[in-house]
């Protein structure tokens, strides 16, 4: 990565004053010499696209999930006379997701905050890798009850009958559905903060965009994930994993090749988080924590927070924070 933003400097170098700047300051070629703010921002995208690219196994273990077809086979009765629609099913993922901000905001924040006896944050960067860790723990409880369920319908004859109800409520459904809103809400929720707050503000157009990026890369990925193993599973004209009987096929195993993938992305996630170092909320949270509230009123601390300098690329915004922290040290020296 440092040899790549090193690469990216040589775009700033002025090799011929008189034919690459104009008289009135600008460059002669846009395309030659480049300014120090367009390189820190290409820069700046540069360094989160591979923990962007983490992002899209969200859109993938819900564009994989076959949960629809799972409500059609199962009992959606709530009285005699009235059936809830198997689509409808769908919204306890949004209730989730509604009900998880929530308490993550008025409750388990305070409460950690008043167990702990000082302000308690979870990073940007951190809740990306809670939401993917909870979308793995989806798609494991979706392969156990997928397999679960297909066990019960050979057992009550259903294995050819493309329209058979079995005798299991489709509130079975909810743990899959839950954990699916909630990671979708800490990931989702997680890449925004991360996004704005690691870009100036004149990339925030670009901060909001990258978040629709991946779900729309995710769900190639998703659609070239579910050809391929349709394929390869039905060769030689074999009954693959994927078929129009859902109690036929077998989509648990499709479940756990998704849950493979998803712990794959989790381990490349943490390598991606490690390169990529502390975020700037992090290093300013640790430095508020070492010296209090004289860091909070410093104007100092201000001039490289992304909410007021819209300039300052990452990483002078990291080595100004170290020399600050540098700087209170001597002064406590000092006095001492």
């Amino acid at each position: 990565m440092l040899f790549i933003f090193r690469f990216l400097n040589k775009a700033c170098v002025i090799r011929n004053h008189e034919q690459d700047i104009a008289p009135d300051g600008t460059a002669i070629n846009p395309w030659r010499v480049c300014t120090i703010d367009q390189v820190e921002e290409l820069k700046a995208i540069v360094r989160v696209i591979p923990l962007w690219s983490t992002g899209i196994m969200m859109s993938l273990h819900i564009g994989g999930s076959f949960g629809l077809l799972q409500a059609k086979s199962l009992d959606r009765h709530i009285t005699s006379h009235f059936e809830v629609p198997a689509g409808s099913l769908m919204v306890i993922m949004v209730v989730a997701i509604f009900l998880w901000i929530v308490l993550y905001d008025r409750v388990l924040i305070p409460l950690a905050s008043k167990i702990r006896g000082k302000p308690v944050r979870i990073s940007a960067k951190r809740r990306m890798g809670i939401g993917l860790l909870v979308s793995f723990l989806q798609l494991v409880t979706a392969a156990t009850f997928e397999s679960i369920r297909r066990k019960k319908a050979i057992k009550e004859g259903y294995l050819n009958d493309t329209h058979g109800v079995l005798k299991m409520s489709a509130l079975w459904l909810a743990p899959q559905l839950c954990l699916s809103g909630i990671a979708e809400a800490i990931n989702g929720i997680g890449q925004n903060e991360f996004y704005y707050t690691e870009f100036p503000r004149s990339m925030s157009s670009v901060a909001a965009s990258l978040g629709g990026l991946g779900m729309a890369v995710g769900n190639l990925v998703s659609s070239f994930v579910f050809i391929t193993i349709k394929n390869v599973t039905s060769k030689d004209g074999k009954d693959g994993w994927i078929t129009d009987n859902i109690n036929k096929g077998r989509f648990d195993k499709y479940y756990w090749v998704i849950a493979g993938v998803s712990a794959l992305n989790l381990v490349y996630y943490l390598v991606c988080s490690w390169a990529y170092g502390p975020t700037v909320d992090e290093l300013s949270e640790a430095i508020t924590e070492e010296n209090g509230s004289k860091v909070e009123d410093s104007t100092e601390l201000k001039n490289v927070n992304p909410l007021f300098d819209d300039k300052v690329s990452v990483s002078s915004k990291e080595k100004k924070l170290t020399e600050f922290k540098n700087g209170l040290k001597e002064e406590e020296l000092t006095k001492d």
